[in-house]
């Protein structure tokens, strides 16, 4: 599996960089039909996310205590970290 994994998600590019991950788990919490752990304990997209709400999306990855999501918009704008 790729150490970086990106989707689109409610019209947001979310990015996940998975070998900065130390597998808290906030991101799971806060949206877990979007990130799940894997075997090894590090985040990955949950199969076929489906769209959510875009606010809650970007607090899901801004609770990240490492940076390990990143959230683009539309237009390419950083909107996390």
């Amino acid at each position: 599996m790729s150490e970086v994994e990106e989707q689109e998600i409610s019209g947001l590019t979310v990015r996940i960089e998975r070998e900065s991950c130390i597998a808290t788990g906030a991101c799971c919490k806060l949206a877990p039909e979007v990130f799940e752990l894997d075997d090894r304990q590090i985040v990955s997209f949950a199969p076929d996310p489906p769209d959510v709400e875009r606010e809650r999306l970007i607090e899901a990855c801004q609770v990240c205590p490492v940076e390990a999501l990143s959230v683009i918009d539309e237009d390419g704008g950083v909107l996390v970290p």
